[in-house]
């Protein structure tokens, strides 16, 4: 993490005056951790309780026009005939070769209007590919700056984000347009944590009047505000991937193990051909999940080992795990390694011993 970004969310100055540590993430200078215990306690807050992230620099896009649905499902992985209006989609944007461009998120509003939320640093990225590729009549809006994405996760998130009437009911991987106090939110039951939670986006000018009212009903939960060092260790639990690290231009998601976020009997999707060869050749790495069985917290890019001494992979993904009070990685490994096996990362120039292991080191609980 480097100092902070260039570009500031609807919420930066609310940040500045909780004292949170700032930093850069994908050019926008974002929240690390509050005051009050930082990563691990507003870890253990959504576990246990609840917790609200500003996570505005996250992307958003707009596609519009007759058959809108239609061409995005020709661009994207996944297969958007799977969900109806009013529904989510995880997603990803794959180059000729397969690998990832980005992974996003799709809200189907309709056959003539579908909202995209990519990650920061790929907005314009996708936007532009998706601009260049569109048939006549379909319009690609980047619309990047109109929206704040507040993110309220964890078992008490319901009673949040109810107080303030909005509504809490609607399935895993759903949305609602609505308003509060006349003005319009989408109510998303989406998020990166794997607990039940919203992900609402107002627009930018309403960001600060929502947190706000968020933050008194947060109080009455034992609820803190979170950064997205948290968020990191979150979503690490639950083996979210995170693009530039576990997904990239260099890693498909045949390599990532997320075949199942693609249409593989669509007609066509970018990457298609590349991604399907590399699935029936069975052949390359294969993400997988490692437990730390001694003392060492493993980093993207520590170096793994078999039993035997030989490179096996890398760590793509690294942290402590809060829950589980001990390391764990997303690690690309040989095919030949599998769960069970015994394996050891160097962390620092420390052979530190792992067990390989099926993720996520978490249950999830978004459907509770």
């Amino acid at each position: 993490m480097s100092e902070p970004g260039s570009r500031t969310s609807p919420l930066h100055t609310i940040h500045v005056e909780l004292g949170a540590k700032m930093a850069d993430f994908g050019g926008w200078s974002m929240p690390i951790e509050y005051p009050g215990g930082g990563v691990v306690a507003e870890h253990k807050a959504v576990r246990e309780r609840v917790g609200m992230f500003d996570v505005s620099h996250l992307g958003k896009a707009m596609v519009r026009g007759e058959g809108a649905a239609d061409y995005v499902n020709s661009a994207l992985t996944n297969d958007l005939r799977r969900i109806g209006p009013g529904q989510a989609q995880y997603t990803m944007c794959c180059n000729a070769d397969g690998g990832v461009v980005d992974d996003l998120i799709v809200y189907l509003v309709s056959e003539q209007e579908v909202f995209l939320i990519p990650n920061a640093a790929n907005t314009s990225g996708v936007v532009a590919a998706l601009a260049e590729s569109a048939p006549a009549g379909i319009e690609v809006q980047d619309a990047h700056v109109d929206y704040a994405v507040i993110a309220v996760q964890g078992p008490d998130s319901p009673q949040v984000v109810g107080s303030l009437g909005l509504p809490t009911d609607h399935p895993f991987m759903s949305f609602v347009q609505t308003r509060w106090q006349g003005v319009p939110v989408w109510v998303c039951r989406t998020g990166y944590t794997g607990e039940r939670g919203y992900e609402l986006l107002p627009r930018s000018q309403d960001a600060a009047a929502l947190w706000t009212a968020l933050m008194g009903a947060l109080k009455e939960h034992d609820g803190k505000p979170c950064g997205l060092g948290a968020r990191d260790t979150l979503r690490t639990e639950m083996a979210y991937a995170l693009h530039g690290q576990d997904l990239s231009p260099q890693i498909t998601p045949v390599m990532a193990r997320a075949g199942w976020a693609v249409g593989w009997d669509k007609p066509a999707f970018w990457g298609k051909e590349a991604l399907s060869g590399q699935r029936a050749e069975k052949s390359g790495p294969l993400a997988r999940g490692l437990l730390v069985t001694g003392r060492g917290i493993p980093r993207a890019g520590c170096t793994v080992s078999s039993a035997g001494g030989k490179d096996v992979g890398t760590v793509t993904s690294g942290t402590f795990s809060p829950t589980l009070k001990q390391g764990i990685a997303l690690a690309l490994l040989d095919r030949g390694t599998t769960v069970g096996d015994e394996v050891s990362i160097d962390v620092r120039g420390r052979a530190v011993p792992a067990e390989v292991v099926a993720p996520p080191f978490v249950q999830a609980k978004t459907t509770d």
